[in-house]
């Protein structure tokens, strides 16, 4: 058994590091790319969203490599997500690609089947040993979330352009080196020492928050890199939903204390959406009320073309901008997204939150419409 899943972010290093650890061959797809959306686009529906279509082409370009199981979420609700995982696989096999599906269903619902799948990918491995496994992948979750938090902190204050980059990359390498739980801690504090060593001046700087759908917020490729272009532009970021904080939520069920839960978010939303529509869309509203709580300067909303839960949110976010004075930037994504409208857009929006800033007394704009 070879298992493969999608790219989100760097999602793959917990998971390949918990099942390699757990004696799983396992083959990680190539980055996402422009030639893995276009295998994906090829093959998929039309009107499916970006995150279908580049886990299509990342699972295309796995096959290519050897592998011959998919390990994919599953989900419930009004997402359609929950229901990818078996379309994904319909696509593949009518494409000729002989791949076994395991998809991990939500652990509040489907404890028995998720734990039976566990024993089914990790083979002979003692429960004790399957626990050992999380756990690691989870520090080393939580390790990666820590050095891109200090990243958007220090970007924008860089003194030499691009060496918060290069070093987030070396202390990531410390991260990824390790194969055992053992050598995580050392590893940990030698890529912290990577990341502190960037000369930076700290000063005041706006700071943005980012919400909307999970794989936009934490695959660089399908959001255009939007976290460096900011930091680039001198913004300080932070994102709604960080991988190690998702993992606790819905797979921990909230047993780690001391992170952010999304409970926090749905209770902000509760004056302007009391109930669950589906993805991460309580949360968005959610999260932009406490964005704005905590003094941050603007809010963007991340979200695939057609993405039901998403509209749901942005449908409100204008009114919440207003009450609660916050910008707000909506940018919607899709095979057809490119760069330079981004650039423009993201410029824009930057300057309106400087000029805000300086002044003290603008009232917020909502800047979501789509160019024409």
């Amino acid at each position: 058994m070879k298992v493969t899943f999608p790219h989100m972010g760097h999602l793959w290093i917990c998971l390949s590091a918990m099942l390699e650890y757990l004696g799983v061959n396992v083959v990680v797809p190539p980055p996402s790319s422009k030639r893995t959306l276009t295998l994906g686009a090829r093959h998929a529906p039309e009107f499916a969203c970006l995150p279908l279509k580049l886990n299509l082409g990342n699972f295309m370009e796995a096959r290519a490599l050897g592998a011959d199981t998919i390990l994919m979420a599953g989900g419930c609700g009004p997402c359609r997500f929950g229901y990818y995982a078996q379309v994904e696989h319909a696509i593949l096999a009518d494409l000729g690609y002989d791949y076994r599906l395991v998809v991990m269903e939500p652990p509040q619902r489907h404890i028995g089947e998720l734990l039976a799948k566990i024993k089914y990918i990790t083979g002979h491995s003692s429960w004790w040993e399957v626990v050992r496994g999380i756990r690691f992948g989870y520090r080393k979750a939580r390790a990666v979330d820590e050095l891109e938090q200090m990243a958007h902190r220090m970007r924008p204050r860089e003194v030499v352009r691009g060496s918060t980059d290069r070093a987030f990359n070396r202390a990531l390498q410390e991260i990824i080196a390790v194969r055992h739980p053992r050598g995580l801690p050392a590893a940990v504090e030698r890529a912290r020492s990577v990341m502190n060593k960037v000369p930076v001046e700290w000063r005041t700087v706006p700071r943005i928050g980012i919400v909307g759908e999970i794989f936009t917020l934490l695959e660089p490729f399908a959001n255009l890199d939007l976290e460096r272009r900011l930091g680039y532009l001198g913004v300080e970021v932070d994102r709604s939903i960080y991988l190690s904080e998702w993992i606790n939520d819905h797979l921990f069920l909230g047993l780690l204390r001391g992170l952010r839960s999304h409970k926090a978010a749905c209770r902000a939303a509760a004056p302007y959406l009391n109930h669950c529509v589906g993805g991460h869309g309580q949360e968005t509203v959610g999260s932009t009320i406490l964005y704005a709580r905590e003094g941050y300067d603007g809010v963007i909303q991340l979200l695939p073309f057609t993405c039901m839960p998403e509209i749901v949110a942005h449908s409100i976010l204008p009114r919440l901008s207003n009450s609660m004075d916050i910008p707000v930037l909506t940018i919607t994504v899709d095979e057809q997204s490119g760069e330079a409208g981004l650039v423009t857009r993201l410029e824009a929006f930057v300057d309106l939150l400087f000029r805000k800033k300086q002044a003290g007394n603008l009232p917020a704009e909502v800047l979501s419409r789509e160019p024409a």
